[in-house]
């Protein structure tokens, strides 16, 4: 063969040969080999107990209504909202009420908050009757939501 073939061949060939030597000193070898029970197999044996250690974010809505927000969560039950996890707006619980200032998780008020499950998409065969929306640039641009809206009972009234 002519130089002009076999030297672009041998330049794939030693690229693959990285590749498989990358994959060698980096991949673990316990990484994969769990067999069908893990999506996509793509499961390391050795670091269950890192994930067993990880702490969570997120607690859930039944956390903060159960032990503490009940008066919050009574309102939120019976509004459109109560599809909508209470993290989403209010942040995660991760060490809440556990920290020294419980008062401290942040609020999310601003308007982009409430607009993305509130934009009216227009998509086809689409129901959203849980959460209606609205066109961002016509409806109260100027304002927040919550001037209007309370998150808890999202019937148009003031807070």
């Amino acid at each position: 063969m002519k130089n002009h073939v076999l030297r672009p061949l041998w330049v794939a060939i030693a690229f693959v040969a990285l590749i498989f030597l990358a994959r060698y000193f980096l991949v673990p070898s316990d990484f994969g080999v769990q067999g069908e029970s893990f999506t996509y197999n793509y499961h390391r044996k050795s670091n269950v107990q890192e994930w067993k250690d990880f702490q969570v974010k997120y607690l859930g809505s039944d956390v903060c209504v159960v032990e503490c927000h009940s008066e919050n969560g009574e309102s939120l039950m019976a509004s459109p909202h109560a599809i909508i996890e209470c993290e989403n707006c209010h942040g995660p619980g991760v060490d809440h009420p556990e920290t020294e200032e419980p008062a401290a998780m942040s609020v999310d008020t601003s308007r982009l908050l409430c607009i993305r499950c509130h934009a009216d998409l227009n998509y086809p065969g689409t129901a959203r009757a849980a959460i209606p929306g609205i066109n961002p640039d016509e409806h109260n641009v100027d304002s927040e939501c919550v001037e209007c809206h309370n998150p808890h009972n999202p019937d148009l009234e003031e807070m």
